[in-house]
């Protein structure tokens, strides 16, 4: 069986110690990320098994769905394992499939860590996440409600997402940000903007916010790490891809973990066939040739 633990461990914060391959469970939803999935024991199954295959990471949000993407981790995990962090986010709405807007009010963003500890059946969430700025809301007044959220003790850790490298310092000098959730992928350019979701989802220069996230020693959580599945066939890809007898998925993934010791990347999917695939990638080793080849790719 295809093991995480292959990938190795980082710590986020001072205290939250995970594997470097976890899971990303937003394909648990309907389409869209709209509504319940169809097969409700498959997505049990498929947390469940990511659990058995060593992740200790799971991200999640409460706008996937909306809510029952939270509440598939519970019923599928609770109570969860020692070792299992769940982080999941706060500060989007929902109006149909597809449809995202960000609400970054403080009162909305503490109204929805309240639910995310009630569908997750925790006492205080782990990681909790601003999803995305909110151009409405000065951003440190968003980032204040997660650092009040904190002293009060409902979170432990507070992460950012979707972010350039100045928000992140707004952040840095309100709370101590233990992680960042970026889209990061070997075939993501720079500052695209993906029309499926609000412009703050703008990709805000991500390599330069990596270099932010290394300098100090915070995670670096790329999302879409696969780029959706839609990685384009390339020949280089193709040749590393056959020398290691994987896919071009697995080599996209490897070449993550090996980009940075502060990436942690989480794959998604709703079948049992391709978790095992991305997990088996965390064994992969890509040698000093490759990776300067990947680049050219990237």
């Amino acid at each position: 069986m295809a093991s995480a633990a292959r990938a190795g461990m980082i710590t986020i914060g001072p205290d939250l110690e995970v594997r470097r391959m976890g899971y990303g469970a937003m394909r648990l939803t309907g389409d869209g990320v709209w509504g319940p999935v169809e097969d409700v024991d498959n997505a049990h199954a498929v947390l469940r098994a990511a659990v058995d295959m060593g992740v200790t990471l799971i991200d999640t949000a409460n706008s996937y769905g909306p809510e029952v993407n939270e509440e598939y981790i519970h019923d599928a995990l609770f109570p969860y394992a020692d070792d299992l962090v769940i982080a999941t986010k706060g500060g989007l709405t929902r109006s149909g499939p597809n449809q995202w807007a960000a609400n970054g009010d403080p009162t909305h963003l503490k109204e929805q860590c309240e639910g995310s500890i009630k569908r997750l059946g925790v006492e205080a969430i782990q990681l909790y996440q601003l999803h995305a700025p909110d151009p409405e809301i000065p951003y440190a007044e968003s980032v204040g409600a997660l650092a009040d959220l904190q002293r009060e003790g409902k979170i432990q850790h507070v992460g950012i997402s979707n972010v350039d490298s100045v928000q992140l310092e707004i952040a840095l000098g309100i709370v101590d940000v233990v992680s960042v959730q970026n889209r990061f992928s070997i075939t993501t350019p720079e500052n695209r903007l993906d029309e499926s979701r609000p412009p703050s989802y703008a990709d805000r220069g991500s390599t330069e916010v990596l270099l932010a996230c290394e300098r100090h020693e915070i995670a670096f959580i790329p999302w879409f790490p696969l780029a959706a599945g839609s990685i384009e066939t390339d020949e280089v890809l193709d040749q590393i891809a056959a020398a290691h007898e994987a896919t071009v998925y697995q080599i996209a993934l490897a070449w993550l973990l090996a980009r940075s010791p502060m990436i942690v990347p989480i794959p998604g999917t709703a079948s049992l066939a391709h978790l095992e695939e991305n997990i088996a990638a965390a064994a992969i080793r890509l040698n000093e040739s490759e990776m300067r080849a990947l680049e050219v790719v990237a």
